[in-house]
Parts: structure tokens; sequence; C-alpha cells
């Protein structure tokens, strides 16, 4: 399979092999240094990604939106392009340098932060979001990536902990900073300042600075080697670019039929019966609701999914055989994607929920917010990092149960989040929430990765990505918006999502079951795979 188990590895580079280059094995200092600086990165991402959040009401009242619209620029017109290119870029993480193409996309998804601040009309907003979306896909599945080879199996779940960390050190900034910059703003030029921008403008600039003096950092990272904590060397693929505009004409349509029609005319012609099927659908919604950016929106994806996956079957049999055909993969990849609607519609939602709901400022909701969410969410996120590597050394699939916990134990403190109209009670029940809510993603991040052998790593991260971003981004976000719209309440909108997170514990409940022999029987399913698949394209074409 390409692979080969070996003794303990060395990070690849001049100078830095054998015994004297001790720092550079995985779990150790360098290690731990490349996780601080991949934190920052995660943390960045989701400032630029949350920014929004806190500036929603200026930006609703400067472009006229109602609330579905803003939820198509929070989650669709993001999570659209960040799941389509999650997957190409994920797939180039498991070929390339990876610190290097991160660095490119840290500077993209930046850019495209400062120019959110500079947007003239809503189009140019929604251009803006596409270009966060697509810049911030390559980091998750280089990270997870890295990570995995750099910190070994017992202590994988902790580093992804701290890692995921980022995500509500992320929101924690981009609540507080945000606030902090507007506020500041506001009482120092009035309405309109310097250049013409208003505060929530000035806030989107300011704060795309960080990414682009990270980048710098992250450009002058070692790689290691791959399979560095696993003992399995991978050697370098040939053909690597070409590979991949091959996997972006997977999921950009109309480049996916020239793809699918490359593989057969059966896979050619399945390809046509989603697509009709799914130009159906989103005709029939768009009937339905009117919203005709949001449908073709996320029909667009539903396509793409289906294409990646077909095409990955044909060129890459053994990653198709680990990912799309095993059952515990993808009812882990659901599940944990389900739960992480919840996280993303209250990461975006609970700012204008806390400014609607109670006569609060936005600086005392940006400062409260952001300082519960840096200090809960990131020790949330830690401990759930923590307790997934205790709970795997008690149960093979003790990181699901720390899943599945995190999943149900939100529930009442949300519902109890939307009833209140008592500021104190809303930002003490929002703690548990945030505490526990999160813990799924480093449980749920470290089960993916156990799931697959080490080159397929990105490509795992990138279809949890798509998943979640198709589910908890694109979709979620909208449905509380659209909801909100329809009943006037946006506490009765975000109740009207918490049903995904029943769909979620069925999900992992399934998994939990199914992970253990997944994970144990890999390699051999994946030598099958690709035995199968080489027998395949030696056949004689007719």
């Amino acid at each position: 399979m390409g692979e080969t188990v070996s003794g303990p590895r060395y990070i690849s580079g001049k100078g830095h092999s054998g015994p004297a280059a001790s720092p550079y094995l995985a779990d150790g200092r360098y290690a731990h240094f490349v996780l601080f600086v991949l934190l920052g990165v995660y943390s960045v991402a989701w400032m630029d990604r949350t920014i929004l959040s806190i500036l929603a009401e200026d930006v609703k009242r400067h472009f006229q939106l109602t609330d579905a619209q803003l939820g198509f620029l929070h989650g669709t017109a993001f999570g659209v392009f960040y799941a389509l290119f999650g997957y190409p870029l994920g797939r180039l993480a498991d070929q390339c340098r990876r610190v290097r193409l991160m660095s490119v996309c840290l500077v993209l998804w930046s850019a495209m932060t400062a120019f959110s601040g500079l947007a003239a009309n809503v189009g140019q907003l929604v251009v803006a979001r596409i270009g966060v979306g697509i810049g911030e896909a390559a980091a998750a599945p280089i990270s997870y990536s890295l990570l995995s080879d750099w910190f070994s199996r017992t202590r994988r779940g902790m580093a992804l902990g701290i890692y995921g960390a980022g995500l509500y050190l992320g929101q924690g900034l981009a609540f507080t900073a945000g606030a902090f910059v507007v506020v500041r703003w506001t009482e120092t030029f009035g309405k309109v300042g310097p250049f013409g921008l208003e505060g929530w403008q000035a806030a989107f600039l300011i704060l795309a600075i960080p990414g682009m003096a990270l980048a710098v950092v992250v450009s002058a990272l070692r790689e290691p080697l791959r399979g560095l904590a696993d003992g399995i060397e991978r050697p370098s693929t040939p053909g690597l670019w070409s590979s991949f505009f091959d996997d972006v004409a997977s999921v950009i349509p109309p480049f996916t039929l020239y793809q699918t029609a490359r593989c057969g005319p059966r896979i050619f012609g399945h390809n046509i019966l989603f697509a009709a099927f799914a130009i159906l659908l989103s005709w029939t919604l768009i009937h339905a609701t009117g919203d005709v950016l949001q449908w073709l929106a996320l029909s667009l994806v539903s396509y793409a999914i289906f294409s990646s996956a077909q095409i990955l079957r044909t060129r890459d049999p053994a990653a198709h055989a680990l990912t799309w055909r095993t059952p515990a993969f993808m009812c882990a990849t659901l599940g944990f994607s389900l739960a992480s609607m919840l996280t993303i519609n209250l990461g975006f939602w609970t700012a204008p929920l806390a400014l609607r709901s109670m006569a609060l400022d936005k600086a005392t909701v940006g400062t409260v917010l952001g300082l519960t969410t840096t200090i809960f969410g990131m020790l949330g996120v830690i401990s759930g990092g923590r307790l997934a590597d205790l709970m795997l050394r008690r149960s093979p699939a003790g990181r699901i149960h720390v899943g599945l916990a995190s999943v149900i134990i939100p529930i009442p403190f949300v519902i109890g989040m939307c009833i209140t109209r008592n500021p104190t009670v809303f930002f003490l029940l929002n703690v548990p929430v945030v505490f526990f809510g999160i813990m799924w993603l480093p449980a749920g991040a470290a089960t993916i990765q156990e799931l697959v052998m080490p080159r397929m790593r990105g490509t795992a991260a990138a279809i949890l990505s798509l998943m979640s971003t198709f589910i908890g981004s694109a979709f979620g976000p909208y449905l509380v918006g659209k909801v909100s719209a329809a009943q006037g309440s946006l506490s009765i909108g975000i109740l009207a999502s918490l049903p995904a997170s029943l769909a979620a514990l069925a999900l992992l409940w399934i998994a939990r079951r199914q992970v253990p022999a997944a994970e144990s029987s890999k390699a051999a399913r994946a030598g099958h795979a690709e035995d199968a698949g080489a027998r395949v394209k030696s056949r004689p074409q007719i």
C-alpha cells in the first residue's frame, strides 16, 4: 500500500535526522511548539469566521438584511466553498509540503477578511465570505494531519483538544476585540471615521492583521515525515499538482461531468442521475421558500459530495474503502457533523439573541461573551481531548462516549437561554453550553484519524469538514434565521435546531459499537481494496 513500518522516525530536512535530533521526535519539544503555532492558526481562523456575529446587527442595518440573509452570509456563503475546497485541499495536504500550503491559505483568508470591511454592497460581502471559506478550508485537514504525525496515538486526543481550543479562543477574540474596535472607533470618530469607514468596517480590517503576521511563522515550521508517530513511512507522491487540479474538478461543476466520465459509463450515469435529483430538489425548495441562493448552494454541495465520493472510489480505492464504505466512519462523521450544528448556531446567534432579548449594549455583550467563551470554551475542548484519551484506555469506543455526553448535556441549558430574559441567568447558562458543547471536537477528530491509514488523514479530515460544514454551517444558521424570520422570534429559531442533536445521539450510539472493529481491520481492508482496484485497472478495455 506504499507504506512501510519502521522504527522511531524523525522529521525530514537537512540536519535533523538521527538520535542527535531528539527534540524532533514525535511527542517531543518541537511537536509542542508546532501545536502552539497551529493553535494560533485555528484561533485566527475562528476569529475571522466569527467576527460577523458581533457585527451582525450593524451589517444587518447597513445592508438592510433579514435574519435569513444574515444566516446565509455567516453559514452558507462561507460554508459552501469551505466544504467544496476542503476536499481537494485535504487531498493536497496528503501529498505536498503542508506548512507551505497552510501559510498561503492563511494569507488568502486574512485578505478576504479585510475585504469584508471594504465591501460596498451585499454581493461583494458574499464574495469576501466565500474567499474566507476557501482559504480556511485547508486549516483543519492540514492541522489534523500534522498533529497526527507529531503526536502518538495515546496523546493525540489531548493534542487535538488543545488545538481545538482555538475555536473558542478565536470566538472570544472576535466578540471582545470586535466589540472593542466598534465602540472605540465610534467614540473617537463618530458614525463615520477616516476613509469613510464605520466601526464594523474597521473591525474587519484590524482583525485581518494577525493572520498575515502568523503566515510568516507557519511558513518556517518543519515538515514531519508522514506516519512519524506511528512508525510508518509514506513515500512522496508524483504528479502532485495534476492530481490536485483533478480533485478540484471532481467537486466543481461542470468539470465533475468530465471527471466522472473518465471513471466509466456506469459512474457517469449515476452522476447524471444525482445531478438531476439535486436540481429538482433545489427547484422545489426554492419554490417553497423563495431563497434562491441558499438552495442552489446546498444542492451544489450535495452534488459535490456525491461526485467526490464517486471519483475517490476510482482513484484511491483504499481511501474510499476506509471512509465512504466504512459504516463506522460514516456514522461517526455524520454524528459529529450534526453535533457541530449546535456549536456553530450558538457561536453565531448567541450575541444577536442577547442584544435583542435583553437591554444590553454591544460592549457588554462582547466583553462577557468574549471572556466566558474564551475561558470555558478552551477548558471544555482541552478537557474533552484529555477525557477522550482517558476513555480510550478504558474502552476502544471511549472517545465516542465523550461525544455522546457532549451532545446531550448542553440541551437543557440551551432551552433555558432561549426562555430567560435575565442577563445574569443567560450568561451563566451559556457557560455549560460552551464547556460541554465543544467536547465532541477533539473526540471526533481523533476518532476519524484513527479509522484511516496515515497517508489518508488529510482526506479523512476533509470529509469530516465537508460533512460538518454542509450540515452545521451551510444549513444550521440559515435554519435558525429562517424560523426566526417566520416566527418573529430568534429564540424559537434556535430551539428549532435542537432535533439535530437527537439525530447526532442516534448515529454516535451506532458508531460506538462499530468503531473498534473498523479500527483493528483498517490495514487489511485497505490492502484488499488496493488489490481489487489494481485488478480492475489491469483488465483489458473492450
